[in-house]
C-alpha cells in the first residue's frame, strides 16, 4: 500500500523525489515486504510449536507460556526479522541470500511438518485407545485429523512454494526462456503468500 501510494504521488506530480531518495524508499519498502515474508514464516513455525506445547504438555502450558514469554517471542521474531530483512536488501545481488531465504522456507517446512506429524500420531494413538475402551468405531476422529493437516500443510505447499521455487530457479537458470517464464508470474506468488496469512 505504502508503495503504491509513493507511486501514485509520484506519478501525478504532487511528490517530488530525487532518484536517490527514491532508491532508499525502494529500499525501505523492499525491507518492509522482506521483512513480513520471514516475519510470517517464523509466525507460522511458532504458531505449530505452541500447538505442540499445548498438546504434549496440556498440564503446564500456562507456566511454560506466560504472556511475557509470549511478547518477548513476538518481540524476538520481529526484530530478527527486521535484521534479517535488512540485511537480505542491503546484499541483495549476492546469490547467498537466495540460498538463505531458500534454506530458511525448507527448515520451517520440515520443522512445521515434523512438529504437525507427531501431534496427529499422539491424536491417532488416543484414538485407538479410547476405541479399544469403549469397543466402539471412532475413526472418523483420525481421519479428521489427518484431513486437518493435510489442508494445513498442503496450503502452506501451495501459497509459499511457488515463490520459493522462483528464488531456487533465480539460482539454477536466471537466464533460461522457461524460467523467464516462470519469473513473469512473480505479482502472482506474492499474491498466494498474502492469500495464506
Amino acid at each position: 500500500v505504502v508503495e503504491t501510494l509513493f507511486m501514485l504521488l509520484t506519478e501525478q506530480g504532487l511528490l517530488l523525489v530525487t532518484a536517490k531518495m527514491l532508491q532508499h524508499l525502494d529500499n525501505v519498502i523492499d525491507i518492509m515486504i522482506c521483512s513480513s515474508v520471514v516475519s510470517s514464516l517464523s509466525f507460522l513455525c511458532t504458531i505449530a510449536a505452541d500447538r505442540y506445547i499445548t498438546i504434549f504438555y496440556a498440564l503446564r502450558y500456562h507456566s511454560i507460556m506466560t504472556t511475557q514469554r509470549a511478547v518477548a517471542i513476538i518481540a524476538v521474531v520481529w526484530l530478527t526479522s527486521i535484521t534479517s530483512s535488512s540485511l537480505f536488501i542491503v546484499y541483495h545481488t549476492d546469490n547467498a541470500v537466495i540460498a538463505c531465504l531458500v534454506t530458511f522456507f525448507g527448515v520451517t517446512l520440515v520443522f512445521t511438518a515434523v512438529l504437525y506429524l507427531h501431534m496427529f500420531i499422539l491424536a491417532h494413538v488416543h484414538s485407538r485407545r479410547i476405541m479399544a475402551l469403549h469397543k466402539s468405531r471412532r475413526q472418523a476422529t483420525s481421519m479428521k485429523g489427518a484431513i486437518t493437516l493435510t489442508i494445513l500443510l498442503g496450503v502452506f505447499v501451495i501459497c509459499w512454494g511457488p515463490f520459493f521455487l522462483h528464488l531456487i530457479l533465480i539460482l539454477i537458470c536466471p537466464t533460461n526462456p522457461y524460467c523467464k517464464c516462470y519469473f513473469s508470474h512473480f505479482n502472482l506468488f506474492l499474491i498466494l503468500i498474502i492469500c495464506n496469512s
